[in-house]
């Protein structure tokens, strides 16, 4: 579990002769790694994904020439996608794990394919990747403030 700094730094009315000066951390704006951000981050990587796999099996690098069955997979990931294009959090928690599948196929036909194929598997790769990590950092604030309410006052 990682700390996160106060909001307000932390002063005394005397520095002490071993005090070090303050240091203020610089902040990212927040359109670029706000929450909105990592959803749009989230939704994106899932669209690409799709066209990823639907552009792959049909016509970019097929397993068997005119098309596999392969494509197939691209219906798997229509599975989430209504609930990730709307925010649905119990859809984001479900789908960063399933993303995995796909993250895993990325990782061994990048390394046992050849070509077109093995490139393709790589872009795969960090689609998977962009999803799962930004869907986890989306998801971090209302995790954190699910176990707040449910700790309560005691």
């Amino acid at each position: 579990m990682t700390a996160t700094p106060p909001n307000t730094p932390h002063s005394t009315d005397a520095p002490s002769a071993h005090a070090q000066p303050s240091r203020t951390q610089p902040r990212a704006p927040a359109a670029s790694g706000g929450p909105r951000g990592l959803r749009l981050a989230s939704m994106t990587s899932l669209l690409a994904l799709i066209a990823l796999s639907l552009a792959w099996e049909l016509w970019l690098a097929p397993l068997r020439p005119g098309g596999s069955w392969l494509v197939l997979k691209a219906l798997l990931l229509l599975l989430p996608l209504r609930g990730v294009l709307r925010g649905n959090l119990y859809t984001l928690q479900w789908s960063s794990m399933f993303i995995l599948l796909f993250l895993a196929e990325g990782v061994v036909r990048g390394m046992t394919d050849t070509g077109a194929s093995a490139s393709l598997a790589w872009i795969e790769t960090a689609l998977s990747l962009i999803f799962f990590f930004s869907t986890i950092f989306y998801l971090r604030p209302f995790k954190r403030a699910a176990k707040a309410r449910a700790a309560g006052p005691r």
